[in-house]
């Protein structure tokens, strides 16, 4: 992604899933970017994504769509708290720009 690459950012994902379901994954959507698997569930934890959600008033628990900046120093710069896919890569270009 030349917007990413231009804005000195990394882009990342992350979920339970194995490596070879991260690859059917990234292979079906033409992702460009790297999928961390986490099975252990140890990062999803850390970053509070994953946990009991509510989706049409029935409760689960599962990994909760994320998105974080963290900038240079290693601090969360920003949070979206529940990404819809549509429009987001905008948002997140908009936040390194302010953020930079």
């Amino acid at each position: 992604m030349p917007e990413i690459d231009a804005a000195d950012a990394v882009v990342l994902g992350c979920s339970p899933d194995d490596k070879a379901s991260h690859q059917a994954f990234r292979d079906k959507f033409d992702l460009n970017f790297p999928l961390l698997v986490d099975t252990e569930l140890v990062a999803l934890k850390a970053y509070d994504a994953y946990g009991e959600k509510t989706l049409y008033g029935k409760t689960s628990v599962g990994v909760m769509r994320k998105t974080y900046i963290i900038d240079k120093t290693g601090k969360i710069a920003k949070v979206w708290e529940r990404v819809t896919p549509e429009g987001h890569a905008d948002e997140v270009l908009e936040a390194l720009a302010a953020i930079a």
